[in-house]
C-alpha cells in the first residue's frame, strides 16, 4: 500500500455565503428583541388585572391593537410567569406584556371609563396613543419580489448557458459553441466496428485520409472536399459511421447536433455557428460532425411564420457562409447526418459546401450477416445458432434493428434461466419485434377464432399459390400485439418489380377477407391492416409508377418532397385514378376468390389444422398443398438438405413479414 497522505477535501467558498450570513444575522437580531407577549381579552384583562389593580399603563397602537404593560412589583407572581422574561436569555421583558384587539378607542375608553369608576383618582389609567410601522414588514413588501426576479434571471442564465460558472460563465456564454471536442484516446469505435456499409465506410475513410495526407492529394492539383452528408433511413449507422471517424482520424473531432444551435434568443445560433468554426480553424485540421442538420438545414421560404422560423434561418446563412468562407485548403471538414435530405435547403447540398452526399441504406443479405457477426460477439451462443440462417429472416432489417434481435434474444434466454442463447430464441425475439408480444389470455369466442384461422389460412393458400407472392413460413392465430392472427412470409430481395408481382402481393393481401367471404358469406373488420396496404399501392402503381394503360405513363410523385395544397393534376385524372384502383383492386380479388374456390377443400383442412395447433409452419403447407410449381428446381437442389430438417423441431423455422388480423 502507498502510503500518501490524503489531502481533506475543503469546502469551497462561495460569494452567495456572505448573503446568507448578513441574513441570518439581521433575523437574529431581531428574534432576539423580540419580547414575551401574550393575548388576551378585554373581559379577562378586566378581571384578573384591572381590578386588581396590576396594569401600569395601556398603549393604543395604530389604532387597533391595545397593549398591557404590568407593574414590575407584580411580575414575579406566578401568573404572570409566561410573560415575565424575553423570548431569548434572562432578561426581565419590560413591556408590553399583554394585547388585545379593539373595535375604536372612543369604545376603549368608555369600558375603561366605567371599570375605574370605583378607584381613586390616582389609581385610575389614562390610555396612550402611538402609532408604529413595520419596517421588517414594509421592506420585505418591495425588496422580496425583486429577490425573486433575481434569482430567477440567475437560474436561466445558468441553464442557458450549461451550469458553466466563473467570469462570463452565464449570459455571457450564451453564444458559445455546445460541441463536444473528442479525440482518439476518448472514442473506442474505429472502422472494423462498422459492420456492412462498404461502400459509404469507403468514402468516409477516404476523408479521413484527406486529412492525414493532404499533400497526397493537393500535388496533383486536387482539392480536398469541404463537407460530406451522410443520408439514410433510421438506425443504419450513420452515427456509428462519425464515430469511426472521430477514432481513425487523429485530429480534433467537435460533435454536436443541430437542435444545439436552436436557441430562445435572437441571433444565439448564427453566434455559435461562428464560435464553431473558429474553434475548428484554430485546431486545424479538424472534422465537425453535425448530427440531424436537418434541425437547422430545412429550406427557406417554405413558410410564412415568423419568430423561431427566422431565427433558424438567421443560423443556416451563418453555416453556409462559414462553410463556403473559409480557404479550400484549410484542413476544416463537415460532416452532416440527417433521414431527411429531402426538405435540406438546396444551398447547403451544392458544390463546394456539401461535395459528397453518401448515402447510408438499408444493409443487404451479406451486410446483414456481418452486422450479425459483430452483434453476436458479446453473446453465449449454441452451436444450432446459424448466422447464415438468421442474416436471411431478417429482410429489411437496419442495424439498429438487428442489434435489438441480439440483445431481445439473450433477455428471452435469460428469462427462461438458460446458460446459452439458442437458435429458437432468436426466431422469438424476431417475431417480438414484429408482431409484439404474444397475448395467450386475451379472451376470444369460438366463432372470432374460427374467423381468424380461416383469415390467415386464406392469406397461405393464396401466397402459396401465387407464383410471385412472398413464400411462406409460419401462420399462428394466438394475438400478438394488436393482432388476432398473423402470418410470416420471406420476401424476395429485389431491386425491381413487375406489374405482376405487384399484383400477386395484392392477391396475397385481399386472401384473409376473400377467406370469409367464401367460407361464411360474410366479411369481418378483421382485415383492415390488409386494406391499408392494398389501397396503398395500388395508388403507387397508378399514380406514382405509370403502371396503368389508360393513366398512362406519368407519374404524380415529388422527390423534392415538398408539400403542395394543389393536387398536379385535374379533376377528371383524379376521377380516372380513383376507377383504375377501384377496377385493379376488385380484379385481383375477383382472381384471388376464383383461386380460394378452386382449392376450398385445402384452405378448409388447412384453417381446422391451425385451429388444433394454433401455429403452424411450412412442412404443414407442403404436407396439405404439396410443393409449389416454380420451386421444383429449388427442391431438387436442396433435397440432401430437406432430410436433414426432418429431425429438426417445427419451431426452428424461419420468420418473417407480419400480415396479419387487425383486432378492432
Amino acid at each position: 500500500m502507498k502510503n500518501k497522505k490524503e489531502e481533506p477535501k475543503g469546502i469551497k467558498f462561495n460569494f452567495y455565503w456572505i448573503y446568507a450570513i448578513i441574513a441570518i444575522l439581521f433575523f437574529g437580531i431581531q428574534i432576539l428583541n423580540v419580547n414575551t407577549t401574550s393575548e388576551t381579552s378585554w373581559q379577562e384583562f378586566n378581571r384578573k388585572m384591572l381590578q386588581n389593580k396590576e396594569v401600569d399603563k395601556i398603549v393604543v397602537v395604530n389604532r387597533d391593537i391595545a397593549q398591557i404593560y404590568i407593574k414590575k412589583e407584580f411580575l414575579k407572581r406566578e401568573k404572570y410567569e409566561d410573560v415575565r422574561k424575553k423570548s431569548f436569555g434572562n432578561s426581565i421583558n419590560e413591556g408590553p406584556h399583554y394585547f388585545f384587539q379593539i373595535s375604536s378607542p372612543d369604545n376603549l375608553e368608555e369600558k375603561l371609563k366605567e371599570a375605574q369608576k370605583d378607584f381613586q383618582e390616582k389609581e385610575r389609567i389614562e390610555i396612550k396613543y402611538t402609532t408604529k410601522k413595520d419596517v421588517i414588514g414594509d421592506a420585505f413588501s418591495w425588496i422580496f419580489p425583486i429577490l425573486i426576479m433575481i434569482a430567477i434571471w440567475i437560474f436561466f442564465m445558468r441553464r442557458m448557458s450549461g451550469g458553466a460558472g466563473g467570469p462570463g460563465g452565464q449570459i455571457f456564454n450564451i453564444g458559445k459553441s455546445k460541441a463536444t471536442l473528442f479525440d482518439k484516446t476518448k472514442v473506442n469505435v474505429s472502422f472494423k466496428d462498422v459492420a456492412g456499409l462498404e461502400g459509404a465506410k469507403e468514402e468516409v475513410e477516404e476523408i479521413v485520409d484527406f486529412l492525414k495526407n493532404p499533400k497526397k492529394y493537393t500535388a496533383l492539383g486536387g482539392k480536398i472536399p469541404r463537407g460530406a452528408l451522410l443520408v439514410g433511413p433510421p438506425g443504419t449507422g450513420k452515427t456509428l459511421l462519425a464515430k469511426a471517424v472521430a477514432g481513425e482520424a487523429q485530429v480534433p473531432f467537435f460533435s454536436l447536433s443541430g437542435s444545439d444551435f436552436v436557441e430562445m434568443f435572437v441571433g444565439v445560433g448564427a453566434s455559435r455557428v461562428r464560435d464553431l468554426f473558429k474553434q475548428a480553424k484554430e485546431k486545424s485540421p479538424s472534422i465537425i460532425f453535425i448530427d440531424e442538420i436537418d434541425a437547422i438545414g430545412r429550406a427557406r421560404g417554405k413558410s410564412n411564420i415568423t419568430g423561431g422560423n427566422d431565427e433558424r434561418e438567421n443560423t443556416l446563412n451563418q453555416l453556409l457562409t462559414e462553410m463556403d468562407g473559409f480557404g479550400t485548403n484549410s484542413g476544416v471538414i463537415v460532416i452532416g447526418a440527417t433521414n431527411r435530405a429531402d426538405v435540406l435547403d438546396r444551398a447547403l447540398l451544392r458544390a463546394g459546401r456539401f461535395d459528397r452526399q453518401i448515402f447510408v441504406d438499408l444493409p443487404d443479405l451479406n451486410e446483414r450477416k456481418a452486422i450479425f457477426d459483430v452483434h453476436v460477439k458479446p453473446l453465449t451462443l449454441a452451436k444450432d445458432v446459424d448466422i447464415d440462417f438468421l442474416s436471411k429472416q431478417t429482410p429489411g432489417f437496419s442495424g439498429a434493428d438487428i442489434a435489438n434481435v441480439c440483445n431481445e434474444s439473450a433477455l428471452i434466454a435469460a428469462r427462461k434461466n438458460k446458460k446459452i442463447v439458442e437458435k429458437q430464441d432468436f426466431l422469438d425475439a424476431v417475431d417480438r419485434i414484429i408482431g409484439g408480444l404474444e397475448k395467450k389470455n386475451k379472451i376470444i369466442s369460438k366463432d372470432e377464432k374460427r374467423t381468424v384461422a380461416f383469415h390467415e389460412a386464406g392469406h397461405a393458400t393464396v401466397s402459396w399459390f401465387m407464383q410471385y407472392a412472398s413464400p411462406l413460413v409460419k401462420v399462428t392465430i394466438v394475438p400478438r400485439g394488436r393482432s388476432l392472427g398473423a402470418a410470416w412470409y420471406l420476401p424476395e430481395e429485389r431491386q425491381l418489380t413487375t406489374t405482376e408481382q405487384l399484383r400477386h402481393e395484392i392477391c396475397a393481401a385481399l386472401g384473409g377477407r376473400a377467406a370469409e367471404k367464401i367460407i361464411f358469406g360474410k366479411v369481418s373488420t378483421g382485415a383492415l391492416s390488409d386494406l391499408e396496404k392494398v389501397t396503398k399501392q395500388a395508388y403507387s402503381m397508378v399514380s406514382v409508377y405509370g403502371l396503368s394503360d389508360k393513366v398512362g405513363n406519368i407519374s404524380f410523385y415529388d422527390s423534392s418532397g415538398r408539400e403542395s395544397f394543389n393536387k398536379p393534376y385535374s379533376e377528371s385524372t383524379a376521377k380516372l385514378i380513383d376507377d383504375e384502383v377501384s377496377k385493379l383492386v376488385e380484379d385481383c380479388y375477383q382472381k384471388t376468390i376464383k383461386l380460394l374456390e378452386k382449392h376450398k377443400s385445402k384452405l378448409t383442412k388447412l384453417a381446422e389444422l391451425l385451429l388444433d395447433k394454433e401455429v403452424i409452419f411450412k412442412e404443414d403447407l407442403l404436407d396439405i398443398f404439396g410443393p409449389r410449381p416454380w420451386d421444383k428446381e429449388e427442391i431438387k437442389e436442396e433435397k440432401p438438405k430437406a432430410k436433414k430438417r426432418k429431425a429438426k423441431s417445427k419451431k426452428d423455422e424461419p420468420k418473417q413479414v407480419d400480415n396479419a388480423s387487425e383486432d378492432k
